[in-house]
């Protein structure tokens, strides 16, 4: 089974000629753009019809997209989100009908794409499970593994940033780089859109600085507003700071920066190494680090654990579409 590394990403190729892909991992900007490239095959004219989007089904609606055959307008592609299969209770299938999902994909008709994408939220520490029956089979055709470089390999994240600056046009000061990375660490999706933001900011100029990154960029003190307020049980307070937000900030981007940062405060709460926090966070000031674990001092790992968790599932069931209001879920997320 060959593999192939490209930067942060991982392919590993089995199988061609099958339209069956798996695609999984913690980046989801590199996740979509794969998604992308998949649509832009399709007869725009059919795309309605052509282009299938569901999460989880149960085993008779699976098993009946596996087995269908492309319209007369061409190819087809389902995205099916089987990220419930690996990570919530009840989702299990039974040998016999893992044997037959397994004889489906097999016998996969040509222009039937197939794309069954698994996002591990990013820095939850859960991992799909390697020894199910399911991901051994699905390992058998187009395996896309997305993975974000280690936060400490800043050069390699900056050099990203600046090529994507450049692909929109722009070019991005080395201060404001790593005040970028300093903010955002090495959330490839927030960086894009922070990007997106920063153009706006510099227009009619197209030269981001580190100004323009302090002034539109979520600050780690609005981040430690919200979360200090929570751990003292000023819900009220905690839930005005996220309201405060929302005027500069889609809650996709809230709730990503949020778990960024929590993920780091776990990690400073949860080693007592300080070179060890600084390899796995990316912190290189070993003073920072010290000064974070005086801060965090009357804050609970229990609590930040938790808080991790209630923050992953309102950003999957948004990401799922299973969430109509939006503001209103992550709201409840932060005070649960």
């Amino acid at each position: 089974m060959p593999k192939y590394y490209f930067g942060h990403f991982v392919i590993l190729v089995y199988n061609q000629l099958m339209a069956v892909y798996f695609i999984f991992g913690e980046d989801d900007y590199n996740i979509d753009l794969k998604l992308g490239e998949l649509r832009s095959k399709l007869n725009p004219d059919f795309l309605s019809m052509s282009y299938k989007s569901m999460s989880a089904p149960d085993f008779d609606t699976l098993i009946n997209i596996l087995r269908s055959s492309p319209m007369m307008f061409g190819s087809s592609l389902s995205v099916i989100d089987i990220a419930d299969y690996f990570f919530k209770d009840g989702y299990n299938f039974d040998d016999k009908e893992i044997s037959q999902i397994e004889t489906a994909l097999n016998d996969n008709i040509d222009g039937n794409d197939i794309a069954f994408v698994v996002r591990c939220s990013y820095g939850d520490g859960k991992k799909i499970d390697t020894r199910r029956k399911l991901y051994k089979i699905l390992t058998k055709f187009n395996t896309l593994e997305y993975q974000f470089p280690p936060t400490y390999k800043t050069a390699e994240i900056a050099s990203w940033i600046k090529n994507r600056a450049k692909e929109k046009e722009i070019k991005i000061n080395d201060d404001a780089t790593e005040e970028l990375i300093e903010q955002i660490g090495n959330n490839f999706m927030q960086l894009n859109s922070e990007l997106d933001k920063l153009k706006l900011a510099a227009y009619p100029d197209k030269t981001v600085t580190k100004k323009m990154v302090e002034d539109n960029c979520i600050s780690k003190e609005d981040l430690f507003n919200i979360t200090n307020f929570l751990m003292r049980n000023e819900k009220d307070k905690a839930v005005l700071e996220f309201k405060q937000l929302l005027d500069k900030k889609h809650p996709l981007e809230i709730l990503s920066a949020l778990q960024t940062m929590i993920r780091q405060w776990i990690i400073i709460k949860s080693k007592s190494s300080v070179q060890e926090i600084m390899d796995i966070t990316g912190i290189r000031s070993d003073y920072k680090i010290k000064l974070m674990k005086n801060d965090l001092k009357t804050v609970s790992l229990k609590d930040l654990v938790q808080l991790k968790e209630n923050l992953f599932d309102v950003e999957y069931r948004i990401k799922a579409g299973k969430v109509l209001d939006m503001e209103s879920e992550v709201e409840i997320a932060i005070i649960r």
